[in-house]
């Protein structure tokens, strides 16, 4: 029996033209141990092939919306983060339709939320490699397993993950209706990028869980999330690469001495100095890497850093992001 005494949770999934997954992800959401949930699926296929789907499970829970005009992967994904609130919701996550939720993903997110007083979760993802073919599986390790570990951080340390990594991956973040931060991005780019941008654009104290409750599918030769962008594969990916090396070097900017100076050796980053250091020499700071970073390595990655800040370009809309989404307050002294 549903409890509706209890924190309900939206969980939003994009979906277009692949039924069969749609499938798998609405039922890990039926065999949640916390049943109080909806999901609204936004289906970007002309064909509406999400549509049959969604009502062959017969669960009232899940609500279909056939995107007319058509959105797109981008667009349609960063609409899933939205801080409008229609169904009155206490708790949202995003399920892409080819990824899935473990049983207990709503219910260990909502007991983080409430034990550690925090408005965000960012929960570690298991990999499905191969995904959506026979040859399928599922990682040993997560996706956050060598980039952060397990506790509470506060907005300014965690953008520095940005140095190392990606930060923010869609599937793994869990948040209330009274999180501070924007995490729509609002301007078009690749879903790659939102994901960067919606690291930076964490604005409170984020706990980050370890134990993995989600899987994430590595697909990307199946995937047509960008395809409504008209910009050439190399032109993408060097705009992408100069956009994240802007906002590495933002990050950077924007650290106290103290953070610059603990960097390398922070507890709090699960990655080695050796992959700390090559983080900063793609980034082009100036910071001494020496100890950590063979010297032709380091010119090899500061030549390649080069290359990429001048052939590649971010948009204006990126600048007014970052201006916009920038300087966090730190949460201790």
């Amino acid at each position: 029996m549903r409890d509706v005494t209890a924190g309900l949770v939206q969980i939003r999934t994009p979906t277009y033209k692949r039924p069969a997954a749609l499938k798998r992800a609405l039922e890990s959401m039926i065999a949640q141990t916390w049943d109080n949930w909806v999901c609204d699926v936004y289906d970007d296929d002309p064909a509406a092939s999400g549509r049959d789907v969604c009502e062959a499970l017969g669960d009232p829970r899940i609500h279909y919306t056939h995107n007319v005009p058509q959105r797109f992967a981008s667009r349609n994904i960063d609409g899933c983060f939205t801080a409008d609130n229609p169904r009155g919701a206490d708790y949202f996550c995003v399920v892409e339709d080819d990824n899935f939720i473990l049983p207990t993903f709503c219910a260990e997110n909502i007991a983080l939320c409430r034990a550690r007083g925090v408005e965000i979760v960012l929960r570690n993802q298991v990999v499905e490699h191969a995904s959506g073919t026979e040859r399928a599986h599922l990682s040993e390790g997560g996706v956050l397993d060598e980039l952060l570990v397990e506790g509470l951080y506060d907005a300014a340390d965690f953008r520095l993950s940005l140095l190392i990594g990606i930060g923010v991956s869609n599937g793994g973040l869990f948040w209330s209706r009274h999180a501070r931060s924007q995490l729509e991005i609002q301007y078009g780019c690749t879903a790659t990028l939102q994901e960067y941008l919606r690291t930076f654009a964490i604005a409170e104290p984020v706990y980050v869980a370890m134990t993995p409750l989600a899987v994430w599918a590595e697909n990307a030769e199946q995937t047509t999330r960008n395809a409504e962008l008209k910009a050439s594969y190399m032109r993408r990916e060097l705009d992408l690469k100069r956009s994240i090396q802007a906002l590495q070097r933002q990050v950077w900017h924007e650290a106290t001495p103290a953070q610059r100076a603990g960097f390398m050796t922070n507890p709090r980053f699960a990655a080695s100095p050796k992959g700390r250091a090559l983080g900063m020499a793609k980034a082009l700071l100036a910071q001494p890497i020496g100890d950590y970073l063979p010297s032709q390595d380091a010119w090899r990655l500061r030549g390649r850093g080069l290359a990429i800040r001048l052939l590649g370009r971010v948009t204006p809309e990126f600048n007014t992001f970052v201006r916009e989404r920038g300087a966090v307050p730190l949460s201790h002294p």
